[in-house]
């Protein structure tokens, strides 16, 4: 979290956010009206945030990482937008789960990278192996979110088969999950092992490219300066 996220919600009258998320920030909720609900509730959660800023109510929307990847500040402009809804809008930056991971690792995202999310609930499977298979053929780095649930298991499967046809199978992978939180685990591994790993909704995996390699138990990718400076 960032200290103008915490800002933001001390200064809210009204927090509204996932009770997963919530449960995170005991400390910050005290003395505030509290609103919470589960999983696959986005819209009832923006709904409602929408609706208190309307009504004169500080509100702050909480959200895992940051709040413009991968989760609500899209979703409440377009709510705003499609109701014509007269409110000011903030998007306090967080620390995206890219960010958190690629940290752990060591510097794995030093050159070109790509980020796909490997649930279909809304965006079509074939969709995101055009993505996939692009982000490999041009050797990003790849960044996958949301790559297992206990609903979704063929989706790493599929992606790491796409991939290989790309690139050898001892490429770095590292896998974090449940990044900077108490049960946090971080493991370093290759392609061709990934599906031997633990990996879950709370993991994010991101994929070396052609030059990536592990050293001393960090995941490092070169972005050329040894080609062009003496180090």
């Amino acid at each position: 979290m960032t200290q103008a996220a915490q800002t933001a919600i001390q200064k809210s009258d009204v927090i509204v956010g996932y009770r997963t998320y919530l449960d995170l920030i005991p400390e910050l909720l005290a003395g505030k009206e509290v609103m919470s609900s589960e999983m696959m509730k986005e819209v009832d959660r923006c709904g409602k945030a929408i609706d208190l800023a309307a009504a004169g109510r500080t509100v702050s929307l909480v959200c895992g990482g940051d709040p413009g990847i991968y989760a609500m500040a899209g979703l409440v402009y377009e709510m705003v937008r499609a109701h014509g809804q007269a409110i000011a809008v903030e998007v306090v930056p967080g620390i995206a789960a890219l960010n958190a991971c690629a940290a752990r690792l060591g510097a794995p995202l030093m050159h070109d990278f790509a980020a796909i999310s490997l649930s279909d609930l809304l965006t079509p499977w074939p969709v995101i192996e055009k993505r996939l298979e692009a982000a490999a053929m041009a050797d990003f780095v790849i960044v996958i979110y949301n790559p297992r649930s206990k609903k979704r298991v063929e989706q790493l499967t599929k992606a790491r088969e796409i991939i290989m046809a790309e690139r050898g199978g001892q490429t770095p992978v590292g896998i974090v999950t449940a990044a900077t939180r108490e049960n946090e685990k971080i493991e370093l591994t290759t392609l061709e092992e990934l599906l031997s790993c633990d990996v879950g909704m709370q993991s994010t995996v991101i994929i070396g490219n052609s030059q990536t390699y592990l050293w001393q138990d960090v995941m490092v990718t070169p972005r050329g300066y040894a080609r062009k400076y003496e180090l």
